[in-house]
């Protein structure tokens, strides 16, 4: 959508979206934190500040079309906003609620209820059937906006409802799981690279996905005697790849 290997919601800032109002859940409810944290309550909040702050980057990126630029740059910006909320919420709360929010912030799979998985299942399901609908629509758009146009299809309309898919999809997840990093960056380069297809093939993206969460969570519990949030070992993972993918992007 963004044509960009950058755009991915930790860069976007749905993750950061989605944590701000998780954490302001979590910090404002008070004495009520650990009813709140054990329900769906806290899922459902995560999907909507997600849902919230990829319409905003969009609205604010929007000029007569999207450019995957002016998105990347927009979104680096709301979610250092974002991210800022979270820091204010955390420094002014009570010790023991920042204890729970840090807890959700650093994303694992720790202790997670089947509400939790239903909230992001259902999401999955009704989003993907919408996304095969859009599949044969969106394949032109590959060659160009003026060849998608010449072929009659509707580049904007497709291109918002796609992108708000991908936001959709990426709060559900991050409501489930916590704000995992860099999986939604790396996995679709690398199915690219093993698929090697020219753009990041949708299925593949989730399969690597999954498979590099789950090997990810194998090696956090099993690495150290003590164990790991999955998210720390994704982000060892992924900002090396971050690191790659800049250096190989300057060296075109």
């Amino acid at each position: 959508v963004a044509r960009n290997p950058l755009a991915s919601p930790d860069v976007l800032g749905i993750t950061g979206g989605a944590s701000a109002v998780a954490v302001f859940l979590v910090t404002v409810s008070g004495g009520a934190a650990t009813a709140v944290t054990n329900s769906v309550g806290l899922s459902a909040a995560a999907l909507l500040g997600g849902l919230g702050t990829g319409l905003l980057v969009y609205f604010l990126a929007w000029r007569r079309g999207i450019d995957g630029f002016r998105l990347i740059l927009i979104g680096i910006s709301v979610s250092a906003a974002m991210e800022a909320i979270t820091t204010w919420l955390l420094t002014s709360a009570d010790i023991r609620d920042v204890a729970r929010a840090q807890a959700w912030l650093v994303g694992s799979l720790d202790n997670r209820s089947w509400g939790e998985v239903r909230v992001a299942l259902w999401c999955t399901l009704v989003l993907l059937a919408v996304v095969v609908c859009l599949a044969f629509q969106f394949k032109p758009l590959h060659l160009g906006d003026e060849v998608a146009a010449g072929l009659g299809v509707r580049f904007n309309r497709v291109r918002a409802v796609m992108l708000l898919c991908a936001v959709l999809l990426a709060a559900s997840a991050v409501s489930a799981a916590g704000p995992v990093p860099f999986v939604a960056l790396v996995a679709p380069q690398v199915a690219m690279r093993l698929a090697r297809h020219p753009t990041p093939p949708m299925a593949a993206s989730g399969l690597v996905g999954a498979l590099l969460l789950t090997g990810s969570d194998l090696i956090a519990r099993t690495a150290l005697p003590v164990g790991l949030p999955v998210g720390v070992v994704t982000a060892a993972i992924g900002g090396p790849f971050l690191v790659y993918l800049l250096v190989r992007a300057n060296l075109r």
